[in-house]
This record gives structure tokens, C-alpha cells and sequence, in this order.
């Protein structure tokens, strides 16, 4: 009987250094940034329209936008806009989930691009680095490949310039303060002139 115990008590103990070095080496593994996309300075002919929105018509297109686009990995995200961008989600530790909160502050770039700028952060009730919770995020959700995930610089690069849409639209944040409600972007339209 006594045995049993004692191979009992080993195994669980290699469990928990087992389960200790694998939180270890995804801790202290080095994080790599996504790399940022160029400007594209292409020379088409593109028609442009301004068009003027706001946080609740825009969370309706990103929801959709995401369900639509099967981007949804294996567990459930949502980005909501409010007076910041919130990305709400859970985070896989071991055989359960916590909970996430990640707040940040928006700022149209003179490109057209978003650069949302990491501001808050809640994960459970754990104080975890923000590097290494946008790590696990980038790693385990699906995202677009204009959104670009910077652990290191704790930010998101979402590179409108290079999502696709139909027919070619392109899409350039012009405006973007969610505390005023004020959302403006310039949709255009490329076209072929028949010579």
C-alpha cells in the first residue's frame, strides 16, 4: 500500500513541474512583433467619398464583418467601440478560461491606417505582463492580415490599406474619436477610364 503512495505522490509532482515549466517557458520565451506594412503608393485612378459614422453603426459592421469573415478561432472574441476600443475574449490557461479586457486608445494615421495603443488591461483576477497576454491573443485567435498584432510595443496595427473588399474599395480612417462620436473614413473607388 505504502507504494502506491509513493508513485502516486511522484507522478503528481511531475505533473506540477511539468505544468510549472511549461508556464515558465511561455512567460520567459521572447516575444517577435508582427512586421508593419509599407505604404502602398500605388498610381491608380480611385474615386473617393467621404463617409461619416458612428460607434454603434461601426460595432454592427464589426460584428458582422467578423462573423462573416469566420474569424473567430477557437473561442469567442468581440471588439467593442466605446470611448476607447475595447477586445473582450478569453485566454486558455490549462484546462480552463479567463477572462480578458483590453482597452485602447484609437488614433487615425495620416495613411488611413488605425493604430490602437494598448491602454488597460484585465485578465481575471491575475496581473500578467500586457506583452505577453497580446502574445497569447495574436497566437490564439484568427485575425485579418491587415490587423497587426505588436506584443512588444503593446499596440495593434490595423492597416486598412490592405484589407480587402469588394471590387477593389479601399478604405482610409480619416477621423477617428470615439469620445466625440466623431468616425470619418474615405472609401475609394477605383475606375477604368475606356481611352
Amino acid at each position: 500500500m505504502k507504494n502506491k503512495w509513493k508513485v502516486g505522490f511522484f507522478v503528481l509532482l511531475g505533473a506540477v513541474l511539468i505544468g510549472l515549466i511549461i508556464i515558465l517557458s511561455m512567460i520567459f520565451t521572447p516575444i517577435k512583433d508582427d512586421t508593419l506594412p509599407k505604404n502602398n503608393e500605388k498610381v491608380n485612378r480611385e474615386v473617393g467619398f467621404d463617409v461619416q459614422t458612428n460607434k454603434r453603426d461601426l460595432n454592427l459592421i464589426i460584428e458582422h464583418y467578423i462573423e462573416e469573415e469566420g474569424l473567430r478561432g477557437p473561442v469567442n472574441y468581440k471588439v467593442q467601440l466605446k470611448d476607447e476600443v475595447e477586445l473582450l475574449g478569453t485566454v486558455p490557461v490549462f484546462t480552463s478560461n479567463l477572462d480578458f479586457k483590453l482597452s485602447f486608445e484609437p488614433k487615425a494615421l495620416e495613411n488611413g491606417d488605425i493604430l490602437l495603443k494598448q491602454k488597460s488591461i484585465s485578465v481575471g483576477s491575475l496581473n500578467l505582463p500586457v506583452s505577453y497576454v497580446l502574445k497569447v491573443i495574436r497566437d490564439s485567435y484568427e485575425f485579418p492580415d491587415w490587423v497587426k498584432i505588436q506584443p512588444n510595443d503593446e499596440l495593434i496595427y490595423v492597416s486598412l490599406q490592405n484589407m480587402k473588399l469588394k471590387s477593389d474599395i479601399k478604405v482610409r480612417a480619416k477621423e477617428f474619436n470615439l469620445k466625440e462620436d466623431n468616425i470619418a473614413f474615405r472609401l475609394l473607388v477605383p475606375v477604368d477610364r475606356a481611352q
